[in-house]
């Protein structure tokens, strides 16, 4: 954009607008060609009504466009709360309100999040079906009142779905499968649980009190998962006095001849699990929903913390070290010494190779595995990470120093030259034997799709 007119909408100078548009007739245009933002963007941005009717007025296409992040003007205003302004941009068109942005998110989703009442009263009035319109993660308004404690927006929400008849809206679910009430509980919202579970302003006949989330969950069973606040009492109460149940105890929906069952909540009936087993699939990883991201910044420091916990033994192995020098009795010292039981040794080399020699080779082996694969583990997790040379050369000074330290350890034994050997081999036989074993485990599971799938 050029800078004069990013400037001028900043500012909101509207006679600097005109006058650089009376000087160029072709600015407005080339801002639509360059992409990005436009001036409109920064008017609802900076909160300037007169100038951001004035751009409407002269090129009311700006109105649809997206900027580099993924927002209209509308989608800004909204956030920001100007409502004024959304007012004017939903007089250009009213479908302006259902353009989706970034995550699929509408400007209602954005002011939801922020909490502007005022703004989302509007966006509703403009459009009854924006309520309906989820984002990229399933989540309605409904949800995204919750999850950011917007609880005016929430009743705004739920008094326009009365209007229009659409609380079951309440009971629609989010790529976690869970609904509004399995939020507010999970976050301990005692207003949004009393609001819809009095019976005052939405019936319970229109809520579904136990239906399951994807971790198999109704919200009772999320509320005595994590019971350790003084409120969750009374939360309790209410939920079980509206009729909540715990998954176990969960009744199976009926089923009209046309309708099929769901088959998870059918095994969750006839299998009730144990709290053990429910805390289990509450905590597990989510394909669907935990991004690869997450997951490898994860794995990071778990293996960090195996890589600091495997290299300890080489400061400190177990027993400890002999500080000094033990050298082998003579034969005329022999008779003198004969209560001796101190075996030869020396300074610096571990007290249980000393003693146990196989139990310290045991050891050794497996500490050193340990080692290796979480270093192996790290250079995977950082591939196409920069400085990536860096990153080598400091692996190999750490594997280096751990080698040297477990040798200076272990010194002038069977055991040192077995560890020499381990350390070369252990590095590049790890990448092999673990693919080896992944292909293995993971063939008879492969074999057997495809011999079920022949013989259907």
């Amino acid at each position: 954009m050029n800078p004069r007119l990013f400037q001028a909408a900043w500012n909101g100078d509207v006679d600097h607008l005109l006058k650089e548009v009376e000087t160029n007739p072709t600015m407005l245009h080339v801002a639509a060609l360059e992409g990005g933002e436009n001036p409109l963007h920064i008017a609802c941005l900076a909160g300037h009504l007169n100038f951001a009717v004035t751009v409407m007025k002269l090129r009311p296409e700006f109105t649809r466009e997206l900027n580099q992040d993924g927002f209209s003007p509308l989608h800004i205003a909204s956030a920001c709360g100007h409502d004024e302004i959304v007012k004017e941009l939903l007089k250009v068109d009213h479908d302006l309100c259902l353009i989706e942005g970034k995550d699929r998110k509408i400007p209602l989703h954005l002011a939801v999040i922020k909490g502007h009442v005022e703004v989302v009263r509007e966006l509703l009035l403009s459009s009854l079906d924006s309520v309906e319109c989820t984002t990229a993660h399933g989540e309605t308004s409904l949800h995204l009142a919750v999850k950011n404690n917007q609880f005016k927006a929430f009743q705004v929400l739920i008094d326009h779905l009365k209007q229009v008849n659409k609380e079951d809206l309440l009971n629609s679910k989010d790529f976690h499968g869970n609904t509004v009430l399995h939020l507010a509980v999970s976050r301990k919202q005692y207003e949004v649980i009393e609001l819809l579970l009095n019976g005052l302003v939405i019936s319970n006949q229109k809520m579904e009190l136990n239906s399951l989330n994807k971790s198999g969950l109704t919200p009772l069973d999320m509320l005595q998962l994590f019971q350790s606040e003084p409120g969750d009492r009374e939360i309790g109460e209410i939920l079980t006095h509206a009729g909540a149940l715990n998954a176990e105890n969960r009744q199976p929906p009926a089923h009209t001849q046309q309708e099929t069952p769901n088959h998870h909540d059918t095994i969750v009936q006839q299998h009730p699990r144990s709290p053990a087993k429910t805390l289990f699939d509450y905590f597990k990883q989510n394909n669907l929903n935990d991004s690869p991201s997450n997951v490898r910044g994860t794995l990071l420091v778990i293996v960090i913390l195996i890589t600091a916990a495997t290299y300890q033994p080489v400061l400190s192995p177990p027993g400890g070290t002999w500080q000094d020098d033990q050298v082998v009795p003579s034969i005329a010292n022999n008779s003198t010494n004969n209560n001796s039981t101190t075996k030869p040794h020396t300074a610096g080399q571990a007290i249980m190779l000393t003693h146990n020699s196989i139990a310290y080779g045991i050891f050794l082996f497996a500490n050193s595995v340990g080692f290796y694969t979480s270093i192996h583990m790290i250079m995977v997790l950082t591939t196409a990470f920069p400085l990536r040379m860096e990153l080598h050369i400091l692996i190999f000074a750490l594997s280096t120093s751990y080698c040297n330290c477990m040798i200076a350890i272990a010194q002038d034994s069977v055991v040192t030259y077995g560890f020499i050997a381990i350390a070369i081999i252990l590095p590049f036989m790890i990448p092999v034997i673990t693919r080896l074993l992944r292909n293995y485990f993971d063939r008879p599971r492969n074999a057997s799709v495809n011999t079920s799938q022949e013989r259907v």
